[in-house]
């Protein structure tokens, strides 16, 4: 299965999934690098669609993403958002790691954060604009946690 394949492939997929829960929905797709972009809007569902802390979202994408490895597509990785849920978080979770990071500057002292994957990138790529600060992830799985810290210049 091509690219362009793979993509209508998840869209007529998630579209299907969603509809056996009645949602009846047009889902919006891209492709960017190489990650397959699917975008459900808004409807009544939304907090089902999304769950406790993301999981059914999450839950989403895997089931997807495990139809195209089935299929033996050329892209299976996916992200679903829901009414643009995530692009919302990921701006959210910017704002408050650079409050992080203010902290951290200001005091000297590491903060010891637990975040989902998703976050401590976002966490990591804001605090790479950063000379003085430096951030690294500790753990294994769910006890994985993201420091912060003061970079260790040797002035």
């Amino acid at each position: 299965m091509n690219k362009d394949e793979s993509i209508r492939f998840a869209t007529k997929f998630l579209e299907d999934l969603l509809s056996f829960f009645g949602i009846n929905v047009a889902v919006d797709s891209t492709i960017d690098d190489e990650v397959i972009q699917l975008s459900i809007p808004s409807t009544s569902m939304n907090s089902l669609l999304i769950g406790k802390e993301a999981n059914n979202l999450r839950a989403l994408q895997h089931i997807v993403s495990q139809a195209l490895i089935n299929r033996s597509a050329s892209i299976t990785r996916v992200n679903v958002d829901v009414a643009d849920y995530k692009r919302q978080r990921a701006d959210h979770i910017a704002r408050q790691a650079e409050d992080w990071i203010r902290e951290v500057r200001t005091t000297g002292h590491s903060k010891r954060l637990n975040l989902n994957a998703a976050d401590r990138r976002i966490v990591h790529k804001v605090a790479a604009d950063y000379s003085d600060v430096s951030t690294h992830s500790e753990g294994e799985g769910r006890e994985r946690q993201l420091i912060i810290e003061k970079s260790q210049l040797n002035l």
